[in-house]
């Protein structure tokens, strides 16, 4: 999915810089059976993946930093690298997210409180683009 298209923001001059990874989320598990997979890049562009649809996302320069002091407010670089429920427990949705080389795992009932403002920001995007690929897919079934 990373070697996709990346959107057409580009800095001028003969060697376009190419983007860096920003945010690379993966929410899987749960009751909904959720696989769903978030790439953010610094120039704004954030592809989405889930079981049924792939989409690219282009957020504004708020939205980036608006994502960038949330992960500062959870202190994301002081958390541990892993949070597991307890043994038994089950349809939990487990999350994997790294931000500025470093990954936290974690599932719902072991997840730092500090973290929740995060994975929700993170859903809305996923939800955003499984919204924008549904809308897209509609149209094109659309009688002209």
């Amino acid at each position: 999915m990373v070697s996709g298209c990346l959107g057409s923001k580009t800095t001028s001059g003969s060697n376009p810089q190419v983007p860096a990874v920003l945010v690379d989320y993966y929410r899987t598990g749960g009751i909904a059976g959720f696989n769903d997979r978030l790439v953010i890049f610094d120039n704004g562009i954030a592809l989405v993946s889930s079981k049924t649809t792939n989409s690219e996302i282009e957020l504004n320069q708020t939205d980036i930093d608006s994502i960038i002091m949330l992960f500062d407010h959870a202190q994301f670089s002081h958390l541990e690298g892993n949070y597991s429920a307890r043994p038994g427990s089950v349809d939990l949705i487990k999350y994997s997210i790294s931000y500025e080389n470093k990954t936290v795992n974690t599932e719902d009932t072991a997840m730092p409180p500090s973290l929740k403002p995060v994975i929700a920001e993170l859903n809305r995007i996923v939800g955003m683009g499984t919204r924008n690929e549904q809308s897209s897919l509609l149209a094109a079934n659309l009688p002209r």
